[in-house]
């Protein structure tokens, strides 16, 4: 068991390379997920952190609109 978990540790401490090919299809593909997982995350973030602020504007926006109508008649 000893030499087993020995041998499973020197195996994945010195890794050697695949040699592997990834076509053209699947590397587009592969990229494409990439991209769409990252622009995700950034319209998520952005829509949790400007949809606040656009409302808190428009709230003062009205507020003073209502102020300045208020005052004038």
């Amino acid at each position: 068991m000893k030499f087993t978990a020995l041998a499973l540790f020197l195996a994945s401490a010195f890794p050697q390379a695949a040699l592997g090919y990834v076509g053209p299809g699947t590397g587009m593909s592969a990229v494409g997920v990439f991209l769409a997982v990252v622009m995700g995350l950034f319209f998520a973030l952005f829509g949790f952190v400007w949809y606040p602020i656009k409302r808190l504007l428009r709230m003062r926006r009205r507020t003073a609109v209502e102020k300045n109508y208020g005052d004038t008649t």
